[in-house]
């Protein structure tokens, strides 16, 4: 990268501007693109795989109890007979 003594904030790009600088710079966002969706998407899988196993933890230890915790709550249930 080079620098300038002047400095160009403000102004437009030169049309001289070597076309290298320009795809390095586009280089480097896709590859920070990159690393970023990759890190979400490990995210994402880890907490996938988290929920599941502690389901599967939870459900393998479940007490007497959670068996028949809601036995009767079921509402009254008609087989069609309509009076």
């Amino acid at each position: 990268m080079k620098f300038s003594s002047k400095p160009h904030i403000f102004s437009p790009k030169p049309e001289d501007a070597p076309k290298e600088v320009e795809a390095e710079d586009e280089s480097t966002l896709i590859k920070t693109v990159g690393w970023i969706s990759a890190g979400l998407g490990a995210v994402a899988l880890g907490l996938f795989i988290g929920r599941e196993m502690r389901q599967r933890y939870k459900f393998n230890r479940r007490t007497p109890y959670d068996f028949y915790a809601h036995s009767g709550d079921e509402q009254d249930v008609d087989f069609g007979i309509g009076i």
